[in-house]
């Protein structure tokens, strides 16, 4: 019988001539990978252990087992390379032989730049290390196979049969193989089947469902393989009995029921340790996104731990996953793309969580139309039907990324990575967006993949795009849930994201190194307002929560204060004076006007739940809670800002809506074209088409035309990265001061 033997402890770990000595999990960018400026260290270490022959587990051939090594590897047994492997998120193995009685591993591990190992761009960091538990696995001869695809060895395919349910097995060996289904501890079925790889099936009678978050039941395969009578090696898995469907019109079905999925996508990384995650921080993450109620999760955008996998299945969590096929497409990297997509399916195949496999992620970023791109889609498409018959295809389609492109078209189902306001357009973008798309593909599942805000503990009482306070962001999901509410037939809704993560390359928001977009931060201490009102929209758990409790000091005589529930009726106190009720309506956010003098204890009664807050009244705004810009080339105090007439605070739409306006945008065009003239060349390609103007292979179309002129023109400044001086801004500012808005 197999013998497994956790290797963790006392690695040498070698970076630039440096040894020190470390326990796994373990990455190098633990620190420079999360304090932004793009130059975290990307490169070769070594690792190094030294293990007696007496400290092997039992068995008599063994093999080694590395969960997570990011990216690519060499692993060395006693000076001898045993195997490679470039993928920095799924599990692989190598045999171990000519064993000593002490014997040395050595693991080259390389995170550099290259051109054929996915991601190499995107907008998260790439956590060089070996992240995961290192094994070492012990077997009889006759054991079953270790060598295909890091996968556990057999694969268990459940169909329902109306009450009843058919369960396919196989297992990966040669021999007699006996098959047992467990549930609640108790055998049920037995079968037995002999051969190369052999088969078997059983019907479970009265079977016990996997229903997703209402009843999550999980059944155990444990499949055992005889020599001679006797069991020579033993594997098992959980699984669970469920069937569904991706309806255009009904979205997402579940066991014959409509089963809308709406819920977050996960990055996994930490404070100071990146990916090299513990049991209980995956454990924290799920419970946190099963607060929030949550039933689906995107697991963006690479494979996940097993342990994540292992407790969405436990939790009855819907899951899309993904290999890291994303932003920038390497014609180089086909092959890559096709063994990570193998060891995705091959490793998760069991899992009932997983509904879907995701081929990539905007990948389009340098246009829709590259012949390479589109086979190598359709050749991982075929490839994941090949290895899996049971689940559809997905992708997320970026934004630019026009609905009649032959890519978009190409997966079973489909979503999209949209941030109307938030990189250009309005909030308001996302209803009309997706009907169009739904009425011109009614057969063609769409959903959701990304979509969201950045928000760190700054505050205001008239949030707006790209101000980075909690309260924008607020109301930004507010407005997204009340828009995807209304439309069943989206299939699922992912918000991007749960947690804030670590993007080395962003400086925004006022803290380097971060995307801070999650609901909830990254050090999973503080959930911002925007959790709770997906927890009011989504949970059963009865709360209410007061938002904006971090924005204490406010200078208005009255104002706003906004309360989540998911309870039908809400009062608010101030200083024990009842303020109100409002009863639920459609959506479950509730708004109030609050006087603001001296110091006022807010409180707000939801059924038996109970919050409070505190408002103080000042005098002038307390600068803590405004982001201070670096490198800001104007002030807000500087814009003035005449009621009724237009400034650079206003949006492209709303300024060409007047013909003055357009005047004032078109007298730009020779500043632009000069500050353009600095940067690089890179749009030099860019060219006119019979079809309109094309941008970095993209034509420009209604949606992106729409996002522009969803932004404030001091935004798009800011953007274009002080290409403008401060003087050329004001004098912009005061024309346009001179120009009565269009009402």
């Amino acid at each position: 019988m197999r013998d497994i033997k956790i290797i963790n402890e006392n690695w040498e770990f070698i970076k630039k001539g440096k040894s020190t000595m470390v326990n796994l999990p373990h990455t190098w960018n633990g620190s420079d990978g999360q304090d932004g400026g793009n130059d975290y260290y990307r490169g070769t270490c070594i690792y190094k252990k030294n293990i007696s022959k007496a400290n092997f587990p039992k068995g008599k051939v063994f093999y080694i087992q590395f969960d997570g090594v990011n990216s690519s590897s060499k692993v060395f047994f006693n000076n001898k390379e045993i195997t490679a492997h470039h993928g920095g998120y799924s599990t692989f193995r190598a045999k171990l032989e000519n064993i000593m009685d002490s014997n040395e591993i050595k693991i080259e591990v390389d995170n550099s730049p290259n051109d054929f190992v996915y991601p190499q761009q995107a907008d998260f960091t790439f956590y060089g290390g070996i992240y995961r538990n290192v094994s070492i696995i012990g077997v009889s001869e006759k054991h079953f196979d270790l060598d295909y695809n890091g996968a556990p060895g057999i694969m268990v395919t459940p169909k329902v049969n109306g009450k009843s349910a058919d369960i396919e097995m196989q297992a990966f060996a040669d021999g007699e193989v006996k098959f047992e289904i467990i549930a609640d501890g108790e055998i049920i079925k037995t079968v037995s089947s002999s051969g190369k790889n052999p088969k078997a099936c059983a019907a479970v009678e009265n079977v016990h469902l996997w229903n997703g978050i209402i009843d999550p039941y999980l059944y155990t395969l444990k499949a055992t393989l005889l020599s001679d009578g006797e069991a020579a090696d033993e594997v098992s898995v959980h699984f669970g009995v469920r069937c569904f469907e991706v309806n255009p019109q009904k979205g997402f079905i579940l066991n014959g029921k409509e089963y809308p999925l709406r819920g977050v996508s996960r990055h996994q990384d930490r404070p100071d340790i990146g990916n090299a995650l513990l049991p209980e921080h995956h454990k924290e993450d799920i419970d946190l996104i099963c607060e929030m109620g949550a039933n689906t999760i995107r697991l963006a955008h690479y494979q996940h731990a097993q342990t994540f996998y292992d407790l969405c299945d436990e939790r009855g969590l819907v899951v899309w996953a993904e290999i890291p096929y994303i932003s920038k497409h390497m014609p180089n990297g086909t092959e890559n793309t096709k063994t990570q997509m193998t060891e995705l399916i091959c490793q998760n195949y069991n899992h009932p969580c997983i509904i879907t496999w995701g081929l990539s992620n905007e990948i389009t970023m340098s246009g829709a139309g590259d012949k390479s791109l589109i086979s190598n889609h359709k050749m991982l498409n075929e490839l994941a039907h090949s290895l899996d018959k049971t689940r559809p295809t997905t992708l997320a389609a970026l934004t630019m990324c026009g609905i009649d492109e032959e890519y978009v078209h190409i997966s079973d189902i489909l979503s999209y990575n949209h941030y109307f306001g938030w990189y250009g357009g309005n909030v308001s973008m996302y209803g009309p967006w997706f009907d169009n798309f739904h009425k011109k593909y009614p057969n063609k599942a769409i959903g959701i993949s990304e979509y969201g805000c950045e928000a760190l503990n700054w505050h205001t009482s008239n949030p707006e795009q790209g101000d980075y306070t909690e309260e924008y962001q607020a109301y930004y999901h507010e407005e997204v849930i009340k828009q995807i509410i209304d439309r069943p037939y989206l299939w699922a809704t992912h918000v991007w994201n749960m947690f804030d993560f670590a993007a080395d390359a962003r400086c925004e928001g006022g803290e380097n190194g971060m995307n801070h977009k999650g609901l909830v931060t990254f050090d999973r201490k503080y959930k911002k307002d925007s959790f709770y009102a997906y927890k009011a929209w989504l949970s059963d758990e009865p709360f209410v929560h007061i938002c904006s409790k971090r924005y204490v000091d406010r200078v208005e005589p009255v104002t706003k204060v906004t309360v989540y529930t998911n309870q039908n009726e809400v009062e608010l106190f101030a200083n024990k004076e009842c303020i109100g009720k409002q009863t639920k309506g459609k959506y479950p956010f509730f708004y109030f006007e609050v006087k603001n003098e001296g110091e006022t204890k807010i409180t707000a009664k939801a059924g038996n739940c109970e919050d409070t807050a505190i408002i103080r009244k000042t005098d002038t705004f307390n600068e803590k809670y405004r982001m201070a810009e670096e490198g800001a080339v104007i002030n807000w105090f500087e814009i003035d800002t005449p009621v009724g007439y237009l400034s650079i605070n206003d949006t492209l739409g709303d300024i060409l809506a007047t013909f003055r306006g357009k005047l004032v945008l078109l007298s730009m065009i020779p500043m632009l074209k000069n500050a353009l003239s600095k940067n690089d060349n890179k749009n030099k390609k860019d060219k006119k088409s019979d079809s309109g103007f094309s941008v970095a292979g993209f034509k420009i179309n209604k949606t992106m035309l729409d996002i522009a002129k969803g932004f404030a023109l001091k935004r798009a400044f800011s953007m274009l990265g002080g290409k403008f001086t401060k003087e050329q801004i004001l004098s912009l500012n005061r024309k346009l001061n001179k120009i009565k808005k269009k009402h």
